[in-house]
């Protein structure tokens, strides 16, 4: 149990051998509503229908579970069951797509969703993934809710930084000491820039900010599984965020 695996996370497993089933589901589904199957395993997705469930996307791509699997609803809650249940369908708030073989990709949470100023709608999950997998950086979260774009707020890792200062003969300095490293800067700068082929122009992150230091669950940025919390950090940089869109 836990968070997404990356489709190179499997891919890596599976070159040492080992083979991971990953699956999807909610507390409301009783756990699994799809999985990968032996043999027939697509990294990058949680796989397809259990036996007797159904998967479908609403128009605003969330996605939604039918069966028998799925609870009949919250006790002595009627208000609650009726936001999430549409029909018989489980209203998960997660955002996702089926690919070409109904094989169910998860892309984000419908609640972290930033809408910029201009409408456009932006999930922040893929994005961050995407730049947080350069060994320079360990945290990387996206803000923009009414604002004119996507900008990004990025901490860097310790033992990355220790490596790239040592591959360049440089003095080892912590990480809060290059903030404002110009090379530093490049190197993360190249990997927004991977990112963002992921995504339309619109929805590209078009600026950044490397703080000096990480999100912790003891300063309540981190729920206790390390989960984001985007409101705290954002209000805890508030400065930093302003300055992202200072002309």
């Amino acid at each position: 149990g836990g968070s997404a695996m990356s489709r190179r996370l499997g891919l890596f497993f599976q070159g040492a051998g080992i083979t991971v089933f990953e699956g999807y589901g909610l507390t409301e589904s009783c756990a699994a509503a799809t999985a990968n199957q032996p043999g027939a395993t697509k990294y990058g997705t949680v796989g397809r229908p259990i036996p007797g469930g159904a998967v479908h996307i609403a128009e605003d791509g969330e996605v939604w579970l039918r069966g028998r699997h799925v609870f009949s609803g919250y006790l002595g809650d009627a208000r609650a069951t009726r936001a999430v249940l549409r029909g018989g369908w489980l209203a998960t708030g997660d955002i996702g797509r089926l690919d070409e073989d109904g094989y169910l990709v998860i892309t984000g949470r419908k609640k972290e969703i930033l809408v910029t100023s201009n409408g456009k709608s932006v999930a922040p999950a893929a994005l961050e993934e995407r730049v947080r997998s350069h060994p320079l950086v360990a945290q990387c979260v996206l803000v923009g809710n009414d604002r004119p774009y996507v900008a990004a707020l990025i901490t860097l890792d310790e033992e990355g930084v220790a490596h790239w200062l040592s591959m360049r003969s440089r003095p080892q300095l912590r990480a809060a000491e290059l903030v404002h490293d110009a090379d530093l800067a490049a190197e993360v700068r190249r990997a927004v820039v991977a990112a963002n082929t992921l995504v339309s122009q619109a929805e590209a992150i078009r600026a950044f900010r490397v703080l000096p230091e990480q999100f912790t669950e003891e300063r309540g940025l981190l729920t206790p599984s390390l989960k984001l919390r985007r409101r705290a950090i954002e209000t805890a940089y508030a400065r930093e965020v302003a300055a992202l869109y200072r002309p």
